[in-house]
C-alpha cells in the first residue's frame, strides 16, 4: 500500500518531546516527489516541536500505518511549493510557513 493522493488528511503521530507519550493529530498533508509534507504558520505546535525533537513518526491513512523520519524543510522554494499544493487557489498559499518533510520507511 502506498499513498497515492497529492493532498490528503492523515493522522500524524509523534512522540512527546517532554512526556515521551504518543501525540496524534489529524492534519492536511501534501504528497510530493515521494515525500509527505506537513506545515503550519509558526513552529509552536506540539506536533511540530515533537517531530523535530523525535523524528521517528507514524502516519495513519486509509487504515494503514506508515513509519517515517521527519526533518525540517530549510529550502524556501520547496516550502513555497508545498504551500501552493496544500492550498491550491487560496490566498493563504502565499503565506510563509514552516514545513516538516517525512521520508517514509520502505515497506
Amino acid at each position: 500500500m502506498e499513498i497515492k493522493e497529492d493532498l490528503f488528511r492523515p493522522i500524524l503521530t509523534t512522540k512527546g518531546r517532554k512526556t515521551g507519550k504518543k501525540h496524534s493529530v489529524m492534519l492536511r498533508a501534501v504528497n510530493f516527489n515521494g515525500k509527505i509534507y506537513f506545515s503550519r504558520h509558526r513552529p509552536d505546535g506540539d506536533w511540530f516541536k515533537n517531530a523535530l525533537a523525535n523524528p521517528e513518526v507514524k502516519i495513519e491513512y486509509n487504515n494503514f500505518i506508515f513509519s517515517g523520519k521527519a526533518k525540517l524543510v530549510t529550502d524556501e522554494e520547496l516550502g513555497k511549493k508545498i504551500s501552493q499544493l496544500k492550498y491550491p487557489g487560496e490566498k493563504r498559499a502565499k503565506e510563509k510557513r514552516v514545513t516538516i518533510e517525512v521520508t517514509l520507511d520502505p515497506r
